[in-house]
């Protein structure tokens, strides 16, 4: 009876064996899927893709020659809310030269909230929902998260928290000038 059993079980977990590993067409079209989705969190992040408050589909290499901050908060978040003040002032001191992206996971603010929070505040803030799961791809865990891009287009760092206004302020300061686009000269424009 055991042998019988077996017998009938052997083909079935050959053709188990032979599914599982990849064999035949699929495996070739999984792995040039493989291939053409980013890999790293750089290549994310520096093709990442967002929709406006308005439908409208924005990039971060839609900034290329500034140095763009993706800011992943939400209306409830007070160390995110804390810091925008201080993020105003580097767009207002470094308007050739950065951009703050705010950008809702959609944890819990829906566009209708991100949406009512810019009509009530006055920061000059490209607002924007993470629509297709950024936040995700590079293992956001919690907000305030910040991810910078140099004026070039690549990904420089990522973090999370914040350190109160005034070392937020020191520290954006010292990666905008840091990564700013630099003149043909060598030097800083």
């Amino acid at each position: 009876m055991i042998v019988g059993v077996f017998k009938k079980m052997v083909p079935l977990l050959l053709a188990g064996l032979l599914a599982g590993c990849g064999g035949g067409e699929n495996s070739e079209s999984t792995s040039q899927k493989e291939q053409a989705e980013p890999q790293t969190t750089a290549d994310y992040v520096e093709q990442a893709t967002f929709t406006s408050l308005d439908g409208d589909t924005v990039s971060v290499s839609d900034f290329k020659g500034k140095v763009v901050m993706i800011d992943l908060w939400e209306t409830w978040c007070k160390p995110c809310l804390a810091s925008f003040p201080t993020l105003q002032k580097l767009q207002e001191e470094y308007p050739d030269d950065f951009v703050l992206l705010a950008v809702t996971p959609g944890f819990t603010d829906t566009k209708e909230d991100a949406r009512a929070f810019a009509r009530e505040h006055d920061y000059d803030f490209t607002y924007l929902m993470d629509s297709n799961g950024l936040h995700e791809k590079v293992g956001v865990q919690g907000i305030p998260f910040k991810l910078y891009v140099d004026a070039e287009g690549n990904f420089i760092q990522k973090s999370m928290g914040s350190y109160g206004p005034d070392q937020d302020y020191k520290k954006v300061k010292e990666i905008i000038e840091k990564h700013k686009q630099q003149d043909e000269a060598g030097s800083e424009t």
